[in-house]
């Protein structure tokens, strides 16, 4: 049985602004590492058009971000979304029922499956689908953007943390 991880970038006021954050070397190199190792991932429609960067090649990358991006391709994803009407390769798309969707992804598949995207996290939390909640904290203000929890925070219990590059916590949550 696949584990459901929500896991992102998150500023010191609470903020998941993707494009606000720029991971450093080390960081971003946790990132490759933690994607190669995943199941695949479920993504909220903005969120999956904002990681859509990673299917086009860009002779400017680095060695790690064709690493992230041969990585992201590979695994499958499913794609949550009521307005978008074809999805790019190796990805589902969901319009239907959602809840049913993820719980047979949930009881079908193997390892980690990622939760992309704030308010689709929100949703499936609120289903009670979500098994580990994981911020890595950086130590800026955004004052705007999208929250890390879109409503109420469920309760939740701390299981570990971990200094992932010089500046950057990783804080690791279970439902209570």
């Amino acid at each position: 049985m696949a584990k459901l991880v929500y896991g992102l970038n998150q500023s010191l006021d609470g903020y998941v602004d993707h494009q606000q954050f720029n991971p450093e070397p080390v960081l971003f190199h946790h990132f490759v590492e933690q994607v190669r190792n995943l199941t695949g991932s479920v993504y909220g429609r903005r969120m999956y058009e904002v990681m859509r960067y990673w299917d086009e090649e860009d002779a400017d990358w680095t060695a790690d971000e064709r690493d992230f991006a041969q990585a992201w391709r590979r695994q499958p994803k499913w794609v949550v979304s009521r307005s978008l009407e074809a999805v790019g390769p190796n990805a589902t798309l969901i319009t239907g029922d959602v809840e049913a969707e993820v719980r047979r992804l949930k009881s079908q598949l193997p390892g980690e499956v990622e939760v992309a995207g704030p308010e689709l996290a929100g949703s499936l939390a609120n289903l009670g689908l979500i098994d580990e909640y994981r911020i890595y904290l950086h130590p800026i203000v955004l004052g705007h953007g999208k929250r890390f929890f879109t409503g109420p925070r469920p309760p939740l219990r701390l299981v570990s943390h971990d200094l992932v590059s010089d500046d950057v916590i990783r804080l690791v949550y279970v439902p209570a």
